[in-house]
């Protein structure tokens, strides 16, 4: 759905036609063609499935992040059941053939995250062995071998992701070789996506909703190449909230911030977007912190109409979805 949040006109396209779209007035102007900003941040198999020392219960954790000071050994973990994984609690983790690779001990925590501490150190190489895709849990079923390349981005680079960022799943190879010979550049950022990109809203003031906090990475290339587009007066398109996230955090008073950085800006209605012109995105969950953003974006009446037309045709919402192009 390609819609214009200034008269809100909506069309019905193809993700392949991104090309031709692109190079239309609603995007290329006298000073150039725009710039597609993607997240370039690569899944980790991040789930992983232990059983109670004690009980012999499975449970299944979702690893988020290693804190930074802690050892590669202790992760951040979202835990099912979370009131029972009391600290000191034991859990072995097998492989297929049911030996034994690891275990670790509940070493703290507060809310459904826990601080797992592992016997060994647990990094990328090993989940990559061991660890499982971590499909949304609205999809009921287990991953299966092809979800290891499908729930991957064509371009991911970087490993640190819980979950994918999703709108980029629309670009295969193909079609950003087309939008190259279009002459529409493209930029690469980091965001690893974590709680706060996928935890729902419960709050009933939406103000009281803490945003956890989740890394970034942007470098020299993609700094510069995105301030000249922007100062240029060309169009800044963020494929994906968590790209919008990033850029809105890391820009200020015409530059944009490189390195390693952080983020738990919470945009919601009201908020006033600075650098991002453009917003290419999937259709997302209620009570969700990225229909929020949307709704910033282009206005919470205009995308509840734009859903409701969406249902109407059929569209298919969430992860494997189709997408929107706001502008």
């Amino acid at each position: 759905m390609l819609l214009n949040r200034e008269t809100g006109e909506r069309a019905l396209r193809m993700a392949d036609e991104l090309p031709e779209i692109l190079c239309g007035p609603d995007f290329t102007s006298a000073a150039g063609p725009p710039l597609l900003v993607f997240n370039n941040s690569k899944v980790r198999k991040a789930r992983l499935i232990g059983k109670s020392v004690e009980t012999g219960a499975s449970v299944e954790f979702l690893l988020l992040a290693r804190p930074l000071m802690s050892g590669r050994a202790t992760w951040k973990a979202l835990v099912q059941r979370a009131k029972r994984r009391k600290t000191g609690s034991v859990y072995a983790f097998y492989d297929d053939g049911g030996a034994e690779i690891a275990r670790a001990c509940i070493a703290g925590g507060e809310g459904a995250l826990r601080l797992l501490e592992f016997d060994r150190a647990v990094d990328d190489a090993w989940l990559e062995r061991y660890g499982r895709v971590p499909l949304p849990p609205y999809i009921k079923r287990g991953d299966v071998d092809s979800d290891a390349e499908r729930y991957q981005t064509v371009y991911a680079a970087v490993y640190g992701s819980s979950a994918a960022p999703t709108a980029g799943l629309h670009f295969t190879e193909s079609l950003i070789e087309r939008l190259g010979a279009a002459g529409i550049e493209r930029a690469f950022i980091t965001l690893h996506v974590g709680l706060g990109t996928f935890l729902p809203v419960r709050a009933e003031n939406i103000a009281d909703h803490v945003m956890h906090e989740e890394s970034f990475f942007i470098d020299e290339a993609a700094a510069a190449k995105i301030e000249a587009a922007k100062n240029a007066g060309r169009k800044i398109i963020a494929v994906g909230t968590t790209g919008v996230r990033t850029l809105e955090s890391a820009w200020d008073s015409g530059k944009l911030a490189r390195g390693q950085g952080s983020t738990s800006i919470f945009i919601r209605p009201g908020y006033k977007f600075k650098i991002t012109d453009a917003l290419f995105t999937n259709f997302h969950t209620p009570e969700s912190t990225l229909l929020m953003l949307v709704s910033a974006f282009a206005g919470r009446e205009l995308i509840l109409d734009s859903y409701a037309q969406a249902v109407k045709e059929r569209f298919r919402f969430f992860s494997y979805g189709d997408a929107m192009m706001i502008v």
